[in-house]
């Protein structure tokens, strides 16, 4: 359990990183309905290497998916929608995320994630993200929250989240989204904040099972010592820790985190 001490410690860091961060504002992202089902399939991607898009870069991981999948939908309008996703095949997923001899990695479970929530947009929302945001009336909590909607999806079936609330935090930052229940924001518990919160000694070390929910926990918490909004931290400690695994200080030691669940298409 986090000591107050060691909060203490840790939210000072925070408030001076904070001081000159600039959060994302997501403006790269066209739509709803792209980010969706970007969000989705936004899992360890497989990509190897680093690449230019367009001159642009270089990228890697989950940024080069998103810039690749987005340079795709610009060559093929339409083409992240329920209407078009609901027969996406493995092939087609490849194709879509090919750049300089590679693509990402389990193409038939991310075609499948797609069919799996074009054909429930279809079903309960006419096909279209911006119905479903709209149906929650700017709750993320709840049962009738935008946490719980996105739920009955195989991409969005996370117990901790992580992908609703990338998806919830990109359409607020677009303005797509009216949040009325701030409190019920929580930290994404991946790779890059867990490496962050054992080292600096936020966590203890363990299990997976239980390094990621203490790790959402303890951001949870963080976010309040510090004044620095749950998806703002997370932003912050994404962007600027997943190169620099002391951001947060050093003082458990040289702990990394724990290995991933390979069979997941949530993380």
């Amino acid at each position: 359990m986090t000591t107050p001490e060691v909060l203490q410690r840790i939210a000072a860091r925070v408030q001076e990183i904070a001081a000159d961060y600039e959060p994302p504002d997501f403006a790269h992202v066209p739509d709803p309905d792209a980010a969706i089902f970007l969000c989705a399939v936004d899992h360890k991607t497989g990509y190897e290497r680093e690449h230019l898009v367009d001159g642009k870069g270089p990228f890697a991981g989950s940024e080069l998916m998103w810039t690749v999948g987005l340079r795709s939908a610009e060559r093929e309008p339409g083409l992240l929608t329920a209407a078009r996703l609901r027969e996406a095949s493995a092939q087609d997923v490849i194709r879509w995320f090919h750049i300089a001899g590679e693509s990402v990695g389990d193409p038939a479970r991310r075609a499948a994630l797609w069919r799996d929530l074009a054909a429930g947009l279809e079903r309960d929302y006419a096909g279209s993200a911006e119905r479903l945001l709209a149906a929650c009336g700017g709750l993320l909590g709840g049962h009738l929250g935008l946490i719980a909607l996105l739920r009955p999806f195989a991409a969005y079936a996370d117990p901790l989240a992580k992908k609703a609330f990338l998806f919830a935090k990109i359409a607020e930052r677009r303005g797509w989204l009216e949040v009325i229940d701030p409190q019920s924001w929580e930290v994404a518990a991946d790779s890059v904040l867990m490496r962050l919160a054992l080292r600096s000694g936020l966590v203890a070390p363990g299990p997976l099972a239980s390094v990621r929910p203490a790790t959402r926990d303890a951001m949870k918490l963080l976010a309040l010592e510090s004044g620095v909004s749950p998806p703002i931290l997370d932003d912050m400690l994404w962007e600027l820790g997943r190169n620099d695994p002391d951001l947060l200080g050093r003082d458990a030691g040289d702990l990394v985190e724990p290995p991933r669940e390979l069979d997941s298409a949530w993380y």
